[in-house]
């Protein structure tokens, strides 16, 4: 492994390992030599899918891995835990285009030491992989300030408007995946009074997208 030299004759520090893992070859190009540019770092391999990830950090127990959300197509939120049972030590920063915080949530929830999206500047791509190899979390400011927003926002939901019984079941079987169809027959009601349900969800909740209400059914305990 190679090392960080010091001037001052001390004892040098080892070099912060990463794996880059994204499906877009010119977008692991820059990723590749923005970090060549800080000696504090060593690319030790780059990978273009979920199991050649899982692979790359079986293999290399890398520092930090530079984790894209989406790769051929694949979804990588659901390998965070599996990256991490791999190598406890590996610290991920999640590099996407997806900002929905809902995405940000799900992965820092899961495992991911950071979440920064893609379009930003190069600089920031370097401060958050230091921070997160140092043990600390990153999340891209303009995100974060999103996040405590909709925390904020949630808290007083949770607060003045408490989902009943059925409103809870619906929202379980929503993150669960099932269509409506499924869970009208699974409650004995209508697809009709479901859509109702969900309907009231959205207006307590605030949440639209499938990947919200998943977060939000989380955030209760309704679902792992």
């Amino acid at each position: 492994m190679d090392v960080l030299s010091r001037p001052d004759g001390r004892q040098p520090h080892p070099a912060i390992t990463v794996v880059l893992a994204d499906d877009h070859l010119v977008v692991r190009a820059g990723m590749r030599l923005l970090m060549a540019a800080d000696p504090a770092f060593e690319i030790v391999a780059e990978t273009s899918t979920v199991p050649e990830t899982l692979e790359a950090v079986r293999r290399h127990h890398p520092r930090v891995l530079v984790l894209d959300l989406t790769m051929s197509g694949r979804s990588s939120l659901p390998t965070i835990p599996a990256l991490l049972t791999e190598s406890p030590r590996t610290r991920i920063l999640v590099l996407t285009m997806q900002e929905d915080p809902a995405f940000a949530r799900e992965a820092l929830r899961t495992g991911a030491a950071g979440y920064l999206l893609k379009e930003a500047a190069a600089e920031e791509l370097i401060a958050a992989a230091h921070q997160v190899a140092g043990g600390a979390t990153y999340v891209q400011p303009s995100l974060g300030a999103r996040l405590a927003v909709e925390d904020l926002d949630l808290a007083e939901r949770h607060h003045e408007e408490p989902l009943t019984d059925r409103e809870a079941q619906v929202l379980t079987l929503l993150a669960l995946g099932h269509t409506n169809q499924e869970i009208a027959r699974r409650l004995f009601v209508s697809v009709r009074t479901v859509e109702t349900h969900r309907s009231r969800l959205r207006d307590k909740l605030g949440k639209e997208s499938r990947a919200e209400l998943i977060a939000a059914a989380r955030e209760r305990g309704l679902v792992a």
